[in-house]
């Protein structure tokens, strides 16, 4: 798997899309007021792993727990998604939690 590029990689590679994530969906959309930043990792986890984009989820696993999740209710979102998203997707998921 290839590894998921931070911020800094990802400015160095591809400066335009480096720019428009930190201003559009990090300056703007994380901070809009109609959800929490805790809600929207919650919706963040489950898109990725139903989408089964794994390489997005160590950062924003490690981005949620920032917001306010515990690796506890991580697990349990993985868990739920088995459900909704798949299990294969969910243990995935979940590969990715125990990595950090």
């Amino acid at each position: 798997m290839a590894k998921s590029l931070d911020r800094e990689t990802l400015a160095r590679v591809a400066p335009k899309l480096a720019e428009l994530s930190q201003e559009v969906l990090f300056n703007d959309i994380w901070k809009r007021e109609a959800l929490s930043p805790r809600e929207r990792s919650l919706i963040t986890l489950g898109a990725l792993t139903a989408l089964g984009r794994v390489q997005q989820l160590p950062w924003h696993i490690n981005f949620a727990q920032q917001n306010g999740l515990s690796r506890e209710e991580i697990a349990e979102v993985f868990t739920h998604l088995a459900f909704y998203a798949g299990w294969p997707a969910a243990v995935s998921a979940l590969g990715c939690l125990e990595e950090e």
